[in-house]
């Protein structure tokens, strides 16, 4: 094995001559980024010869290297990719086609890989044909694969349009040197392709992705005819086939002098719209379902944004005849009663209607009593309870709903009723809900109430689990609000938080100690304090309490 290492040592020793003897490197500076400083200094001393004996006995160590590290590591993708990157790097075009067949022999389940060598081919060697070979073996193994397809369509109509540019150039400058076929200048390679794949995969957005793909070319008209024809024929039970066929009206030109003064543009724009509405109308009756409604929808409300014809879309009052239906998107409710925020009454009867079609969504009811709130209706209270019994708490957070009446209640309602809201609140099944019921209680209380109030509030409430830090924390704060806070009291607080949470939660010994060590405190409490944390305390939050008392000690928390 030493002596295999001691050859390869040897192997460097001639460019290492030819580097000193030129002056571009020294023996210390040898192999540390040795090809892209060659380029440098080459550059910078305008030193161009002897790249046979320098370079390229360097260029094909290096791939001896990857080729051996390839072997061993035959599953590391990247490290076939960085093998593929150095050759590109350093022009070693003929080495990639075998870098890639060595990969893909390896890899043939991974089609970007596939994709990437066609690519190499194409766009780098300019073969067309060994891409097109690629591109079919590509899909033995991947016979399904929308972007294998893509792809494999691309490139015809690149190879298309690279053979009307030679004919072009060749016809310029009056040399008939090639025969070009009439049927693979118009893309008729590419129609095959398309036929063998939307063989294979029946989806209209597959279909429109390969109409895209030929509409970046400008002699694609046949094939793009064909494929619209074929897209019409065939697909047109999918929402995707009209929302494509109607937006294309949009795109539709109009007629040259109308279009040279505002007026004439603002009115082709409404011929345009009309034709897309036409279109979606069209779809809407032979295919009532949700997502076709849901593009028409979306096209209104859009152009809306634009306000181009904004009366005229208003008055198609789309989003009630998709409600009608039953069809209408959760997330549209909410433009619907941004559109309605004129009318009052109208606003409140989408708000009901919302709730009426999606009576388990915790977002459309909040949506709904934020807006019945805002237009002041007496029912609001009644629809609280309503949306609590309707959405099953557990599967959706009912919090926002609770968070939501409990800021009605305390501004509309009586204390004794809010205080009900709150009591009801604690008994909820869902914990995230009672804790924080409990901790907004506390605030009201004090708010309401005054410092009584809210320990009292606090003593009936401190053991009724589930219980949540800033319950006592909160507590805590509203005793050292006090003009004269009783360390007694503080001393409760921390000792009933410390029985929730002592195992776990280092901060709060520490605030502990701190408040023994403050104004109010004793500080010789602070070590047995100290002996109780590392006591109870578990796992990692037993060095992160050491870390924190050791900078307390020191002065540095």
């Amino acid at each position: 094995m030493a002596e295999i290492v001691q050859h390869r040592i040897e192997e460097r020793i001639p460019e290492l001559e030819q580097l000193e003897r030129v002056g571009l490197f020294t023996k210390k500076e040898y192999e540390i980024n040795v090809l892209e400083l060659i380029k440098k200094r080459r550059a910078h001393i305008h030193y161009q010869f002897k790249k046979e004996e320098i370079e390229f006995p360097v260029i094909h160590r290096i791939n001896s290297v990857f080729r051996r590290a390839t072997n061993k590591w035959k599953d590391d993708v990247q490290l076939w990719l960085s093998h593929v990157a150095f050759c590109k790097k350093w022009a070693t075009k003929g080495q990639i086609s075998k870098v890639f067949s060595a990969m893909l022999a390896i890899h043939p389940d991974k089609p970007a890989l596939w994709i990437m060598a066609a690519k190499n081919e194409l766009e780098d060697r300019n073969s067309s044909e060994s891409a097109r070979h690629l591109f079919l073996r590509a899909l033995r193994f991947h016979p399904d694969n929308k972007k294998v397809y893509q792809e494999y369509f691309r490139m015809e109509l690149l190879h298309c349009e690279k053979l009307r540019k030679q004919k072009k150039e060749l016809e310029k400058a009056e040399m008939d040197l090639v025969s070009f076929s009439p049927e693979i200048l118009s893309g008729k390679l590419a129609e095959v392709v398309y036929r063998d794949a939307t063989g294979k995969i029946k989806e209209a957005e597959f279909v429109i992705s390969l109409l895209n793909i030929a509409a970046i070319f400008d002699f694609t008209k046949e094939l793009q005819d064909f494929i619209l024809q074929d897209l019409q024929a065939n697909y047109t039970e999918d929402s995707l086939t009209w929302d494509f066929m109607a937006k294309r009206e949009l795109e539709a030109p109009g007629a040259g002098e109308e279009l040279q003064t505002a007026k004439g543009r603002a009115s082709d724009i409404n011929r345009r719209e009309e034709r897309c509405c036409q279109v979606y109308e069209e779809a809407v009756k032979s295919l009532s379902t949700e997502p076709m409604w849901t593009c028409y929808v979306a096209f209104c409300l859009e152009r809306l944004k634009r306000k181009t014809n904004v009366q005229e879309l208003k008055e198609k009052v789309m989003l009630q005849r998709a409600h009608d239906s039953s069809l209408l998107k959760e997330e549209y409710y909410k433009n619907w009663i941004l559109l309605s925020s004129g009318d009052v009454e109208g606003a409140a009867s989408v708000a009901m209607a919302a709730t009426q079609r999606y009576s388990q969504s915790v977002s459309v009811w909040s949506l709904s009593l934020r807006t019945l709130m805002q237009l002041g209706s007496g029912d609001v209270g009644r629809l609280f309870q309503e949306a609590l019994t309707h959405v099953n708490p557990k599967v959706h957070r009912t919090l926002p709903l609770w968070q939501l009446q409990v800021q009605w209640s305390v501004a509309n309602q009586s204390p004794e009723e809010t205080e009900a809201v709150f009591k009801r609140g604690l008994l909820s099944a869902v914990a995230v809900v009672a804790m924080e019921m409990k901790e907004r209680y506390l605030d009201w209380s004090y708010s309401t109430g005054g410092y009584k109030k809210c320990r009292k509030t606090f003593t009936s409430l401190q053991e009724n689990r589930p219980l949540s830090k800033a319950f006592f924390t909160r507590m805590i704060e509203i005793e050292k609000e006090q003009e004269t806070p009783k360390m007694n009291n503080l001393r409760d607080y921390y000792e009933r938080a410390l029985q929730e949470f002592g195992t776990s939660d280092d901060d709060l010994w520490l605030h502990y100690i701190q408040e023994e060590l403050g104004a109010f405190g004793q500080p010789e409490n602070c070590g047995k304090i100290h002996w109780r944390a590392m006591k109870f305390l578990e796992g990692e939050s037993v060095e992160r309490f050491t870390s924190k008392y050791t900078l307390l000690q020191t002065g540095h928390l």
